[in-house]
């Protein structure tokens, strides 16, 4: 699966500069649901893995597309806000998946295995394309991008109407005029100043960040066992953490357009690395589900901070291509990560791998701290000036 995103993001994340970031949506949308349909009734390993590779590619891409697509339609004043609401619904199936594998894997119902059906029910959002179609707007920032100024006015101006009906006003503030150039970006330009600075700070951002939030979300079972839980315990441990997944993103909306956006990523990453420590010398069941649970609340903070930020760091015509390109870099240390999170904890047990992701942490403050610029609050024309 990883190995996909790490592809869709990578090498296909231009698509949605080209093509637009509805469409794009939409088709990487049916791209994943058709996958993993096929997916759910592979019957050897090799299947199962092509398919899941596939599945991820179109993850991948709508990834990439959602991050710019609600970059460019929320107002400042709204935009960590937005991302925060995005990232709850999102992580809302962290708990859901949990509760359908730990109630469906054990049992084969109506004579199809467990795991198949949670697959299969991962593939339902191709029901929501037609509505999506319909009813979300194309980006007026990527048409006017592409010479369709008209189109773009026309959904700006009914945009418009709808948020007076809905504030009760009869007149909205005037807009900034703010220009952004109109040629054609390229994968080049990333490298050219002032976007040159931000690609490598994000990259190295990308490589560590993953340490914390897949090392600690992919192992909890395996780490909990470590520990000393029982197995029948440390599945219902789990899902106890898991349950939390969904609160970061709204711990993120209460803070999100309060602070800075950088300095909410570092303060996430902190969070990560002490509770991190405290969990891995922790013993007693209240310790370890509390401290698990304050660790997924830093992660998704994090998490949730850092999908606002990376879109706003770049101008829309090459939006889309540099997130997919800086993001893929977590992707694929995802896959490294693992090795070396098992390395450690074989040889340094529970508090070896959560030093490691301290470390991790460490690298994370520094990156953005140190190195990124401030975006809360702007115009992205401003920001990517």
């Amino acid at each position: 699966m990883f190995s996909g995103l790490f592809v869709g993001t990578a090498l296909f994340g231009f698509v949605a500069d080209r093509f637009g970031r509805r469409t794009i949506f939409t088709c990487s949308l049916l791209w994943y649901s058709a996958a993993t349909v096929v997916m759910a009734f592979q019957h050897d390993a090799f299947g199962l893995n092509l398919w899941r590779f596939i599945a991820g590619i179109g993850v991948g891409v709508e990834l990439v597309t959602i991050d710019a697509y609600l970059s460019e339609v929320a107002p400042k004043a709204l935009r960590g806000r937005a991302f925060a609401y995005n990232s709850m619904i999102q992580f809302s199936a962290v708990p859901v998946v949990a509760l359908l594998a730990w109630l469906l894997v054990p049992k084969s119902p109506l004579g199809l295995d467990g795991w198949r059906w949670v697959v299969l029910l991962g593939a339902v959002g191709a029901v929501f394309v037609w509505w999506i179609r319909l009813r979300v707007p194309e980006s007026p920032r990527w048409l006017a991008q592409h010479g369709r100024s008209e189109e773009a006015g026309r959904i700006l101006a009914e945009l418009e109407e709808r948020v007076k009906v809905e504030a009760g006003l009869h007149l909205l503030p005037l807009p900034v005029p703010l220009e952004e150039s109109a040629k054609r970006g390229s994968f080049a330009e990333i490298w050219r100043p002032p976007y040159r600075a931000r690609t490598v700070m994000l990259v190295v951002f990308n490589l560590f960040q993953t340490v914390g939030f897949y090392g600690f979300s992919n192992w909890v079972p395996t780490l909990l066992i470590a520990r000393g839980v029982a197995i029948t315990n440390s599945l219902r441990y789990t899902f106890l953490i898991a349950i939390a997944a969904p609160f970061g993103p709204l711990l993120a909306a209460a803070l999100a357009d309060r602070f800075e956006r950088k300095w909410l990523i570092v303060g996430g990453a902190f969070g990560v690395a002490a509770f991190g420590i405290l969990f891995g010398q922790a013993v007693a069941a209240p310790m370890l589900i509390g401290l698990g649970i304050l660790l997924t609340l830093s992660n998704n903070l994090m998490s949730t901070a850092f999908h606002t930020y990376q879109p706003e760091l770049y101008p829309t015509r090459i939006r889309a291509l540099a997130v997919g390109f800086v993001y893929s870099w977590s992707r694929l240390s995802v896959v490294f990560s693992a090795f070396v999170i098992a390395f450690f904890l074989d040889r340094f047990g529970v508090p070896g791998v959560f030093a490691l992701i301290a470390g991790s942490m460490v690298v994370v403050m520094l990156a953005i701290g140190i190195f990124g610029p401030n975006t809360s609050n702007r115009a992205l024309e401003e920001i990517s000036r």
